[in-house]
């Protein structure tokens, strides 16, 4: 496999505790052509010295820019819009480890799409304490990826992702959206509901650390998922479809016929009476993951939280 260009694009902020190891990481990729486009998002501790530092000793090109202050999703969407063109692109946690042949997997896995076809490469996690020691495995997903899963479920965290230009084109298209919930879910409903490609590796290849300031944690424990459960029922997941499908409004021009019936279909779902918007959505084709989620998903629905 012939070398080809990934850019990494990092958002930083206030990261001085674990950036240096994750930036020592970067350092040590089997997949050498790479240039590091690191957003930083109004750091006030050492966060722009150490990348300062590091583009001084390392071989390859480092850019360091000014986000826009108005939160890591934007800084991100900003970042990615923003970038010089490449092969490929490649989001990154300022405080995660990644594994040596990460990026190399990840190309040699796109590099099988045409160019003009929108592709994304995501997948599992190895879970990491604050001093890197393993912990644990993110869920396993085994379903494909698809457009109908997007709308009600992300499943690849965005500092597992690596995607082609086609792709990039998708996200810049469609701008920066204060409202989108997250990035890498954005990114996976645009690609999947575009008819791109969408790969989901089982074999983790970041190292996800756990610590207080994380934005987001891992569902691994069952802790974690009573968590996420509550949170449903308390209405943030209705809260969150409410802004996917603002957002997905506004990029209609980018996504395929089907896509915008599945849209519709979740609508219809959402405004529909008991019990006949659970008859709906078991019709529609949305899905999650697993069979536990995609129940709690129809339970949701019947009690007015989807």
């Amino acid at each position: 496999m012939s070398d080809q260009s990934v850019l990494i694009v990092m958002g930083t902020y206030q990261g001085e505790r674990f950036l240096r190891e994750q930036l020592d990481s970067l350092a040590g990729k089997t997949h050498r052509d790479w240039r590091l486009y690191a957003s930083d998002d109004g750091s006030t501790d050492k966060t722009r010295k150490i990348v300062e530092k590091f583009a001084t000793t390392s071989s390859n090109d480092v850019i360091l820019i000014d986000g826009p202050r108005q939160g890591c999703v934007v800084n991100f969407l900003t970042a990615i819009g923003r970038a010089p063109g490449t092969d490929y692109y490649a989001f990154c946690d300022q405080d995660d480890i990644w594994e040596p042949d990460k990026l190399e997997r990840a190309v040699s896995i796109l590099q099988s799409v045409p160019e003009s076809r929108s592709a994304l490469y995501c997948g599992r996690t190895r879970i990491v304490d604050e001093a890197a020691r393993p912990i644990g495995l993110s869920p396993a997903f085994v379903r494909p990826p698809s457009f109908a899963n997007a709308l009600v479920q992300s499943i690849g965290g965005a500092n597992t992702m690596v995607m082609n230009s086609a792709a990039r084109d998708l996200l810049r298209a469609a701008g920066v959206d204060d409202d989108v919930v997250s990035h890498d879910w954005w990114a996976y409903q645009l690609v999947s509901g575009s008819g791109g490609y969408v790969y989901y590796d089982l074999e983790p290849k970041v190292r996800y650390r756990q610590h207080h300031s994380n934005q987001s944690g891992a569902n691994n424990t069952l802790g974690a998922r009573v968590k996420r459960l509550r949170l449903l029922f308390q209405g943030h997941f209705k809260t969150w479809t409410d802004r996917n499908i603002r957002a997905l409004s506004w990029a209609r021009q980018v996504l395929t016929a089907e896509s915008g019936a599945m849209i519709g279909a979740l609508v219809e779902v959402r405004t529909s009476p008991i019990p006949r918007n659970v008859i709906f959505l078991s019709r529609s084709g949305l899905c999650r993951q697993t069979p536990m989620s995609t129940f709690a998903l129809r339970v949701a629905a019947a009690f007015g939280k989807l």
